[in-house]
């Protein structure tokens, strides 16, 4: 690993395990999920003059009107995701930063990954090489559609949030695939853990959570 992705001080591979405990303290336990936040350097998917906030437990400004999710929500939305086993095919809503899509990469077979800002998604590609994560398709998007043409999905996570579950993300998600996903107004929203069956969608609430809105266009 070159000296950036590795950091030093704030952004050390001490800071990063200090964060790992604190992730584990405040109810993790999936010991792989907890190992890829680990070694993964949240540093670089943020502006230089934020770097040395990189490892604190909180979403951060990435332009554009958007964050960088809190590492706890990142580690619990991915544990999720995962708690049926690995995962061949997922579908990510919101490529932002890069950094949930740099997690969900090193865990599962391929990632297809949909932003609707060009701008982000540019800077999150050329941070996705950097970090040699190959097995990555990206979509200039509006992600409210998905994308259909890659499903059916085994996993679905959405890093905005809908007022209301998109029924076209349901219908892409796979007989047994799982979706995590914010839902609800501002100020009051829902984490959701949906897992579809042969006959229907069954919703579990996980958390109480504050995510940018899921909004239609592309920019």
């Amino acid at each position: 690993m070159n000296s950036r992705l590795q950091g030093i001080g704030m952004t050390s591979k001490r800071t990063r395990e200090r964060l790992v405990s604190r992730l584990r303290e405040n109810g993790i336990r999936n010991e792989t999920v907890l190992n890829v936040m680990g070694n993964t350097p949240r540093h670089i998917f943020v502006d230089e003059a934020l770097a040395t906030r990189a490892y604190e437990d909180t979403a951060l400004p990435i332009g554009f009107g958007q964050t960088i999710s809190q590492p706890y929500i990142v580690a619990r939305m991915t544990e999720a995701l995962l708690a049926d086993g690995p995962l061949k095919k997922v579908l990510e809503i919101g490529t932002g930063s890069g950094y949930q899509t740099a997690v969900i990469a090193q865990l599962a077979e391929r990632v297809f990954s949909v932003e609707r800002i060009n701008a982000l998604q540019l800077k999150a590609r050329a941070r996705l090489r950097e970090l040699r994560l190959t097995n990555i398709r990206y979509k200039h998007d509006d992600g409210i559609w998905g994308w259909p043409e890659q499903g059916p999905y085994d996993g679905i996570i959405v890093t905005a949030a809908p007022v209301e579950i998109p029924e076209q993300l349901l219908r892409q998600l796979a007989i047994g695939g799982r979706m995590i996903i914010p839902s609800g107004d501002n100020g009051n929203q829902l984490l959701r853990l949906i897992t579809r069956t042969e006959e229907a969608c069954e919703e579990q609430l996980l958390d109480c959570v504050a995510f940018v809105p899921l909004v239609d266009g592309v920019t």
